[in-house]
């Protein structure tokens, strides 16, 4: 490891994340729909156990039809992301399978067969088992897709903001030394509320517009009202839980990766009285001249806000990226070093690791014991020391600045969206709304996946350069495979997956032009 594959062709390493961004970005594009799709249909099931109401079990039915059939997608793009890190991410793999591949491999064995077991029960089994029990297999069905939902976000926590590991350097890779601290970590736990609440709220659009879809259509009206009922308050809840989550999640990204921060504000000097960036002009083709500039261009800020957000202090101090590049004194009066030292620091890391094997090697005990102390002493930014260009170590700011905005403006969006057509289901008849209000409904469904895709820019391309936050730059983490073969295979899968979609999109609009009664 100490002597990481630092010449990989750089085509390689774009042509992997293309790929590996391919394949996210589509799966992406199943798993939310099923976990949102998993609460509206076990309530409506709820709702035919307690009634006996005929009506209620066609209707649990017609959307638990769409739920498989978005469900087999999501498997099928989920089984080819995790292959991928073996193909295209092997040093990745290597340095730190022992952490990563733990929630992997519980995701596959317990919540995949789970979902798997009692999926089965939930489509065939309506009149083979009790009432109490097929409402049981509908409802472990959902929880055995967002169980492997947290474990996947476990994994994702984790390199976010590393823990309960140790670096081992007679094998050069990291070790989980507590597995609680990597699955409870209160990162991983504000990641998966925040993920899949975000999930419930594109279900919740989805079933709404499919509805008023219907209404539109002068059809399926009492399923479409009572649809919309349901679907208007987990939409409400979750839209409102979703801004809650957010700013506890974007607090903890101030304090784990303050760079990504300072990247989504586009905020070049820091300081006290931080505000919060509420509109400002950043060109979104162009990484901006960070270090000579004090602000973007055409800002307006709410003040005090940004340092209440990262701080919950209002008066608190917030680095920006001139300081996180310069270094910094904390409030606390301990510095945080600069690019360059953490660089050197982590040079000093990698040179001890060589040292440290020759001289295990070469059966030298205390020369081995010397560089180990070396090592633990400046292994905090050993990633550092694979770093060959300080601008790397800036995320894109235009990409994280827009992303954010964009997901944050929708988000208020959806709030106003179910507030008013949970009103007008409850205090107004909404089928009697002119036409334009159902497309508008319907509009909405892209717009709910650009929120939750933006999201995902925001978290990963903040990130960057890193693979795991400060540990591996995403320039050591790549197999040393040829370009030309990643990239043939980024177009095949590509063409797989857009097929994918047409094929699901096409069999679902197809069951939705059918009905409930089909």
């Amino acid at each position: 490891m100490e002597n990481l594959l630092l010449n990989i062709d750089a085509g390689t390493i774009d042509w992997s994340r293309a790929q590996f961004a391919l394949t996210a970005i589509y799966h992406w594009l199943f798993v939310p729909l099923t976990l949102g799709l998993a609460v509206i249909m076990g309530i409506m099931e709820t709702c035919y156990y307690r009634t006996k109401k005929r009506f209620w079990k066609d209707t649990a039915k017609f959307w638990q039809k769409l739920f498989g059939i978005n469900f087999a997608m999501g498997v099928a793009t989920g089984i080819i992301l995790e292959f991928e890190f073996g193909t295209n991410w092997s040093n990745y793999s290597w340095f730190v399978g022992d952490i990563f591949g733990a929630p992997l491999a519980i995701e596959g064995i317990v919540a995949f067969f789970m979902e798997s077991t009692f999926v089965a029960v939930m489509y065939f089994g309506w009149n083979k088992v009790s009432k109490g029990f097929h409402l049981a297999s509908t409802w472990l069905t959902g929880l055995g897709a967002t169980i492997s939902a947290w474990w996947i976000l476990v994994a994702n926590a984790w390199m976010q903001c590393p823990v309960g590991c140790e670096f081992n350097a007679e094998t050069v890779r990291n070790e989980m030394v507590s597995f609680f601290d990597v699955a409870l970590s209160p990162f991983a736990v504000m990641k998966f509320c925040h993920t899949v609440i975000s999930a419930w709220i594109i279900g919740a659009i989805f079933v709404v517009a499919v509805s008023c879809w219907y209404l539109m259509k002068n059809r399926q009206k009492e399923m479409s009202l009572q649809s919309i009922k349901i679907a208007s308050i987990v939409g409400l809840v979750a839209s409102l839980l979703a801004a809650v989550t957010g700013d506890e999640s974007a607090y903890q990204v101030a304090q784990k990766q303050p760079m990504k921060l300072a990247a989504m504000e586009a905020l070049y000097q820091g300081g006290q009285d931080a505000s919060l960036t509420a509109v400002a002009w950043v060109n979104p083709f162009e990484q901006p001249d960070y270090l000579n500039e004090q602000e973007a261009p055409l800002r307006i800020g709410i003040p005090n806000m940004l340092s209440f957000l990262a701080t919950r202090d209002f008066h608190g101090y917030v680095p920006g990226i001139k300081e996180l590049w310069n270094g910094y004194l904390r409030p606390d009066g301990t510095r945080e070093p600069s690019f360059d030292e953490k660089i050197a620091s982590g040079k000093k890391a990698i040179m001890a690791l060589a040292a440290y094997r020759k001289a295990r090697a070469e059966g030298n005990e205390q020369e081995a014991r010397l560089n180990a102390q070396i090592i633990d002493d400046n292994f905090q930014y050993f990633g550092y020391g694979y770093i060959k260009d300080k601008a790397e170590l800036v995320p894109y700011v235009p990409i994280n600045f827009w992303a954010f905005r964009v997901m944050v403006g929708l988000g208020c969006l959806f709030i106003l969206f179910f507030a008013v057509v949970l009103f007008m289901s409850y205090k107004k008849d909404i089928s009697a709304l002119p036409k334009w209000h159902y497309k508008l409904a319907i509009a909405l469904v892209p717009l709910a996946y650009i929120a939750s895709e933006s999201g995902w820019l925001v978290a990963e391309f903040g990130r960057q350069p890193w693979t795991i936050q400060d540990m591996l730059p995403v320039s050591a983490s790549v197999s040393d495979v040829p370009s030309g073969s990643v990239a043939l295979t980024f177009f095949i899968f590509l063409a797989l997956f857009t097929t994918m979609l047409a094929v699901e999109l096409n069999i679902m609009f197809k069951q939705i032009k059918k009905g409930p009664k089909s």
